[in-house]
């Protein structure tokens, strides 16, 4: 088998020496003594070892203890691996077979080492305040090391030459920036990372006279999967809504995501595309203030997510049209794709974080159309203007300068007039200003009362659980939706609101049970922990030990994660089932890596006491650190403790 470097601009290492009147650069041939025995061949090293040392990356990557942890998420690391490792074999066999000669080319692209200094100053920043992210990082490495790899064997099975460079970085972080799968599903993060690498080898067509690729890789995955996600209904799989929400924590956000904008903006000539996007939010936001006396966004007027995908999803160079009028075009479509996809997502109660993730590769797709058309106005002008002669005779330099100093102005007006307030500096988030505007009747606001009144439940308010319970079951400012409510309620209660525990307790009594039980058979996990949690008491139904621990059960099947730990706690006091502190840890254990901080405080005390697990105190300091990150105060205390604890056992 034939497989080797490929070695360029440099000329072969040895040669006889320089013969008189040979010109400088041109040896002879190499003259070897009569009696020398003929040379061995140099042996070099397969370029299909390559792959194997990200494959080999990921089968270990399960001995790190955050990874470790997680059975299926270790198993989906080892899937992966031994998903690369098949074709790999397969590949040296064919090249064997073949006779071909394999080799790939060392090429740092600045378009790719920029944005990945860039993105990662997003991560260092946002991680600060969301630990979680920190806490994701081998993760992020573990999908580096499959897309290198894949990457090198599509190339490799396609062609015979690969180039090795930091192309994976931005399509990996990008698409981080935007959407996980937890644990227990994290395989579908590989499938989806798949999808991004292999459309960037697949989907191309000719522009300018070079073959390049379609659509912008880390795009058309979270296209594809946003769509799947949205279409089954299987948004909790994901960490989405909670990526979209944590990156308002950190201050000034959006001077960072516009410092670091500037930097790409001034390399590589993508102002105009940001610029158009974000005027074209800016004005839709406006007018429809101006309609309704309302937002049309509830968390700012441009969420921090928006305003990155700005900056990442539509700015490619390579998917991104090349003249002017196209760009313009291009970003403002984005920017009213955007805007209208929040509202459809919405109206339909759908998780509106998936408005900038839709619309980008059907514009990719339409990048080929906008430059001819842009050409064609270009030379109509050019014909009506004296001699024939250009319209603007700026270079595309001093025409970017011009773009970025538009795009500075016009993000210095939003600065100045709090366009881009967010949280509760934003009349957008504040329950009352909602709750004025439907008294009012202002168009949309009781539905968006609602959803504000929701978000703020998700988000561990027992007030406003309990309030939107209250209307969803009273069906008199919005439509009756007798399942919701009873879980709004079920949740006040959990969260310690006494009202909510009575309501929830006279729903019951009043046919709710039964609306539980049907919701709970359609697959609704929270139905079925509530309606558990009542039998468990025996609130306003029948004590049924039994039962309740079953309907846990169902819940913790249905990914409702708070199901899990009940069940862990019904397995180690034995109630409803026999004791079982292995299966006790076990539940604790899916319902912490589900991102339920109960689950994981409860895990914590297992461990440190050894009780149905071995004791292990640097495990138990790790899950309280996870509910610590998740907001569990009780959770952060503990660690304070646990850790001064280890600190004077150590000694001096």
């Amino acid at each position: 088998m034939r497989i080797g470097f490929l070695r360029t601009g440099k000329q072969p290492r040895g040669g006889a020496p320089l013969k008189p009147g040979q010109p400088a650069g041109r040896r002879g041939p190499v003259e070897l003594p009569p009696d020398s025995p003929p040379a061995a061949p140099r042996r070099r090293l397969s370029p299909l070892w390559l792959p194997a040392v990200p494959i080999l990356f990921l089968g270990l990557l399960p001995l790190l203890p955050r990874v470790g942890a997680s059975l299926t998420l270790s198993a989906s690391l080892w899937g992966a691996a031994a998903g690369l490792l098949i074709p790999l074999l397969i590949l040296r066999r064919r090249a064997q077979r073949q006779g071909r000669t394999l080799s790939y080319d060392l090429v740092l692209r600045k378009v790719h080492y920029v944005q990945l200094v860039m993105q990662s100053c997003v991560y260092a920043y946002w991680g600060w305040y969301w630990p979680e992210v920190y806490h994701f990082v081998p993760l992020i490495f573990a999908q580096l090391a499959f897309a290198y790899a894949l990457d090198m064997l599509v190339c490799w099975w396609r062609r015979d030459h690969w180039i090795l460079g930091f192309g994976p970085f931005p399509i990996i972080l990008s698409t981080n920036l935007f959407l996980w799968f937890r644990d227990d599903w994290f395989f579908l993060q590989f499938a989806m990372v798949a999808v991004g690498v292999l459309g960037k080898e697949l989907f191309r067509w000719r522009r300018d006279g070079r073959l390049t690729h379609i659509f912008n890789p880390s795009a058309l995955s979270l296209f594809v999967f946003s769509a799947a996600l949205l279409a089954t209904r299987s948004t909790d799989l994901t960490w989405g809504i909670e990526i979209a929400t944590t990156l308002h924590r950190p201050p000034h956000i959006y001077l960072e995501i516009f410092l670091l904008g500037l930097v790409v903006q001034a390399l590589f000539n993508v102002t105009l595309v940001t610029l158009c996007a974000g005027a074209a939010l800016f004005a839709l936001n406006l007018l429809y203030t101006h309609a309704t006396g309302t937002y049309h966004f509830v968390d700012s007027n441009i969420p921090v997510a928006v305003f990155l995908g700005l900056h990442l999803l539509v700015t490619d160079p390579a998917t991104s049209p090349r003249t002017n009028l196209g760009k313009v075009v291009f970003g403002g479509f984005y920017g009213a794709g955007v805007f209208a996809a929040y509202g459809a997502l919405s109206w339909f109660g759908a998780p509106e974080f998936y408005d900038k993730l839709l619309c980008v590769p059907i514009l990719n797709l339409s990048v080929r159309a906008l430059d001819r058309a842009s050409e064609a106005v270009a030379a109509r002008l050019r014909g009506l203007s004296p001699a024939g002669g250009p319209v603007v005779a700026w270079n595309p330099r001093t025409a970017n300068l011009a773009h970025m100093a538009l795009w500075a102005s016009l993000f210095a007006v939003m600065v100045a007039t709090g366009f881009l307030k967010t949280g509760a500096d934003f009349p957008g988030s504040n329950l009352d200003f909602w709750r004025q505007a439907c008294q009012q009747q202002r168009w949309n606001a009781c539905k968006t009362w609602v959803r504000v009144l929701n978000d703020a439940c998700q988000d561990g308010s027992g007030a406003a659980c309990f309030k939107v319970g209250q209307l969803l079951n009273e069906g008199r400012v919005v439509p009756h939706n007798p399942e919701f409510a009873g879980v709004s309620l079920g949740r006040a209660c959990d969260l310690g609101v006494q009202e909510g525990c009575a309501s929830l307790v006279e729903f019951a009594r009043d046919g709710g049970r039964d609306e539980f039980q049907q919701a709970c058979d359609r697959g609704n996990g929270a139905s079925c922990f509530i309606l558990g949690s009542l039998y468990s008491g025996g609130q306003g139904v029948p004590q049924d030990p039994g039962r309740a621990f079953s309907l846990f059960e169902r819940a913790c099947a249905d990914k409702w994660w708070r199901g899990c730990g009940r069940l862990g706690t019904s397995y180690l006091v034995g109630q409803g089932t026999t004791a079982d502190p292995a299966k006790a840890a076990e539940n604790f254990e899916k319902g912490c890596r589900g991102g339920n901080a109960a689950s994981c405080l409860e895990a914590a005390k297992l461990y440190h006491r050894g009780i149905g697990v071995f004791q292990d105190d640097e495990m138990a300091l790790q899950r309280l650190q996870q509910a610590c990150d998740l907001g569990l105060p009780p959770a952060c205390k503990e660690l304070g403790s646990l850790a001064i604890s280890r600190a004077s056992m150590a000694g001096p």
